[in-house]
């Protein structure tokens, strides 16, 4: 039971240090700017009204850094960045990160002596765009078509898209926000030889925001994602200068077209020019993340502002006092935290690695990526179902921003894709599974956090058995069926780390917290994360003899009790998400006008 030591507003600040950690100085320029009024909700707007807005709003932000550069190069503080563009302007964001990120990080990355002259992107006079998906065949090297052959006499390349599949798909290439340059990734053709995959620094458009000669634009639909110009692109014969080509070790080529590198193989070259995707899924994680603990902080304010009638016709009770409505948001909230600590984890495992343990931490950022951006749609479609029809509205906050991380799922690598090739390497030797514990269930406890957490463990080794022996078992004569014949336990394999990891960094901060109520709420929040979870495999592990037929029949009880203890705790866990309170006011759902908050956000169109 959470009954002791009185849970006070510093509880609150201890849980925003255990969610944020020692570096809170990076989150709280972005809490405190896209609190202000040009980033306040505004009804009304056409799709391509609010795309225009967004580059506006980017602007804002530019304005507002020291450097650019410096934020191109800090991934934890560019991450930060995306945790709380997201609730104010989901495509905002979007274009944050294909700006900072995808563009000016791939030029930066190529350009580590400072040689190239950025001033129109680190001023934005020009918006970066990243040219790589084509119609076709997505980000797949080995069938990617743009070409961009070498001339010799001139130095320089001409860009050309042969085929109508080898059209760039999706990039934010309009003439909206204004003039564009884009990094395209194409083949280079040198000598008639390709040599796989790089990229070139292209001008799109003119200061007028308008095509340059040979450039092709055409706008896509719109999507139900966040409202940003996605485009088709091509290039019919574009002439570019020698300097266009991004340059490091993984190739160089001179004005005369002698080639060199450092790496052999032309996938691996191609991996080098497009690392920036890597700190990309950590930018979508943290989109994923910042609208997730919106919309678990609105779901969880109005369900206690909300009144309904209780069990009786006499009165009325708040909708949290029905466990109906709280015991799945107390769930979001145990989600929300894990998803939250997971990322730390693996932004910081990605920071740090070096030499061979930047493959292992490159494993986890993608296995985060899948597990938090699944995890946040599932979160927010249950806050959105929470607060009934208000959650409906555009203006409440929730429903536009579950649409866009629609997105988040999909980009920087469809989350599948991304999980079968970490599942793969986690069976092929780049994964040993957690030793078994010695000790019997009998003597073990459901309120054991350390037993918790062991049983996690037990999941993601039954998992890795079934997958390494259906592998095995396999025709090694072909390899698709082989693959096909173990993908699935693989899959859940996957799934499995990623639940272990998020638990361990759920039990890691209670441990390094120093406020005894936060670690009290926060292994709480572990035991409700990890109950559900075992609860879901209870069967397997009783096969297995990791828990007892007596434990199995507990797990119900023991997660009720769970949910007993902290539903009165809800509003200091949700404000240790360190939300500003101007945001949240701004949505007409936690205004206490109530029905005054709609009338000023909407148009009156009758006085009778």
């Amino acid at each position: 039971m959470i009954s002791s030591p009185v849970l006070s507003a510093s509880v609150s600040a201890a849980l925003t240090q255990a969610l944020f950690g020692d570096r809170l100085e990076l989150h709280e320029p972005w809490r405190k700017l896209f609190a202000t009024e040009p980033f306040r909700f505004r009804e009304g707007l056409t799709p391509q009204e609010r795309a225009a807005l967004s580059y506006e709003r980017l602007r804002l932000v530019n304005e507002a850094l020291d450097s650019p550069e410096n934020l191109v190069a800090d991934v934890e503080r560019l991450t930060a960045l995306h945790e709380w563009a997201g609730p104010v302007d989901a495509g905002m964001a979007t274009l944050a990160s294909i700006h900072y990120n995808l563009f000016l990080g791939s030029v930066l990355d190529h350009d580590p002596d400072g040689e190239r002259n950025l001033r129109d992107f680190t001023e934005l006079r020009r918006t970066g765009t990243f040219l790589c998906t084509e119609t076709g065949h997505g980000n797949g090297a080995s069938r990617m078509e743009t070409t961009a052959t070498h001339d010799p006499i001139s130095g320089g390349f001409v860009l050309n898209t042969p085929t109508a599949a080898a059209c760039k798909f999706m990039p934010n290439t309009s003439s909206t926000g204004g003039p564009k340059t884009g990094v395209v990734a194409a083949r280079l053709i040198a000598d008639t030889k390709d040599q796989g995959v790089f990229l070139f620094l292209t001008p799109l458009s003119d200061d007028t925001g308008q095509p340059l000669p040979g450039v092709e634009i055409r706008r896509l639909p719109q999507t139900v994602t966040s409202p940003v110009d996605h485009c088709l692109t091509a290039f019919d014969h574009v002439r570019l200068p020698h300097a266009a080509l991004l340059q490091s070790d993984h190739g160089r080529l001179t004005p005369q077209g002698v080639f060199t590198s450092m790496i052999g193989s032309p996938r691996r070259r191609f991996l080098h020019s497009i690392g920036r995707v890597t700190s990309g899924k950590l930018c979508m994680s943290a989109y994923s993340l910042g609208v997730t603990r919106h919309a678990v902080a609105v779901a969880v304010r109005h369900a206690h502002t909300r009144h309904t009638s209780g069990v009786t016709a006499k009165g009325s009770v708040p909708l949290w006092a029905h466990r109906s409505h709280h015991t799945s948001l107390l769930d979001a909230i145990a989600t929300t935290y894990a998803a939250t600590l997971l990322h730390r984890t693996a932004v910081r495992q990605w920071t740090q690695a070096t030499g061979p343990e930047r493959e292992d931490a490159e494993r986890l950022v993608a296995i985060a990526k899948g597990w938090i951006t699944w995890r946040a749609r599932d979160v927010m479609t249950e806050c959105r179902e929470r607060c009934g029809a208000q959650g409906l509205f555009l203006a409440n906050g929730i429903a536009s921003q579950t649409a866009a991380n629609e997105g988040t799922i999909t980009a920087e690598g469809d989350n599948l894709v991304i999980w079968v090739k970490a599942a793969g390497e986690m069976l092929l030797g780049h994964f040993t599974p957690t030793p078994a514990d010695d000790r019997t269930p009998d003597d073990r406890d459901l309120t054991d956090p350390s037993f918790l957490h062991g049983l996690l463990a037990d999941i993601e080794r039954i998992w890795h058995q079934r997958a390494r022996t259906r592998l095995r078992s396999a025709n090694p004569g072909n390899p698709l069926g082989r693959w096909n014949t173990a993908v699935t336990p693989a899959l859940e394999l996957v799934d499995a780390h990623a639940h272990r990891q998020a638990s361990q960094a759920l039990l890691t901060a209670a441990a390094d917290s120093v406020d005894p109520g936060a670690q009290l709420l926060l292994h709480s929040l572990h035991r409700l994360f990890a109950l559900r979870r075992i609860a879901a495999h209870s069967g397997d592990l009783l096969a297995e003899g990791h828990l007892t037929a007596a434990q199995v029949r507990q797990l119900p009880e023991a997660a009720e009790d769970l949910v007993t203890d902290l539903e009165q705790h809800a509003m200091i866990l949700t404000e240790g998400f360190a939300i500003a309170e101007d945001v949240l006011l701004d949505h007409p759902i936690n205004q206490p006008e109530g029905l005054e908050g709609y009338v000023a956000a909407g148009d009156l169109l009758s006085s009778r």
